[in-house]
């Protein structure tokens, strides 16, 4: 398949499951689960293994958030809609332990890969990339307004990432995150402040 293809389909479906998620749209797990598939393609194309391996755990995060924004348990429920999951945040004691392991897994992920897959172009900013995307999906799948900082790393990596393997429309998906996550950051901490 044409990769070109590959990635615009990928952007498209990225997108549209951003911008659902960041406009708190349970919906966004289902584009998910096709972007999932998507994205597994793209990567095989592009030999980046980190984030290629990734997609199956990406799938199952997807299903955990898909049910636990879904299914909230007592005390969990958004005032908006007691179906709900509302928005809730880490503290600073987890916020320090999330960076240190993404750091510390990134460090061993790159390593590993760097000696399995030499033919990944960047094995350490494929793995940092990778590390942050699983953080940043654990945390929107818990519907951690933290999730969102989380994002904003993911983007600005995977940006010097997919121009430098020659992924310009993911590129400027990257690019447009950008501006998604900026604003539910904000849209995001306006529900958690609501008790949303």
């Amino acid at each position: 398949m044409n990769p070109w293809i590959i990635d615009l389909t990928a952007s498209v479906l990225g997108l549209t499951c951003v911008f659902l998620a960041g406009r708190n749209s349970k919906y966004n797990f289902w584009v998910g689960y096709l972007y999932t598939a998507a994205l597994f393609v793209l990567f095989w194309e592009r030999n980046l293994y980190a984030n290629l391996l990734l997609q199956p755990v990406s799938l199952g995060i997807n299903i955990l958030g898909h049910y636990r924004w879904t299914h909230p348990r007592e005390g969990e429920r958004s005032a908006e809609d007691a179906s709900a999951l509302k928005v809730s945040m880490l503290s600073w004691g987890e916020r320090g332990l999330a960076a240190m392991a993404v750091l510390v897994m990134a460090f061993a992920w790159g390593w590993t890969l760097d000696r399995l897959f030499p033919s990944d172009p960047h094995p350490y900013l494929d793995a940092v990339v990778t590390m942050l995307i699983l953080l940043a999906q654990l945390l929107s799948a818990l519907k951690k307004w933290d999730c969102w900082v989380a994002w904003l790393l993911v983007n600005v990596s995977q940006m010097a990432l997919h121009l430098s393997v020659g992924n310009p429309f993911m590129a400027v998906v990257c690019g447009l995150y950008l501006v998604n996550g900026c604003w539910a950051i904000y849209s995001w901490m306006k529900r958690y402040k609501n008790n949303g």
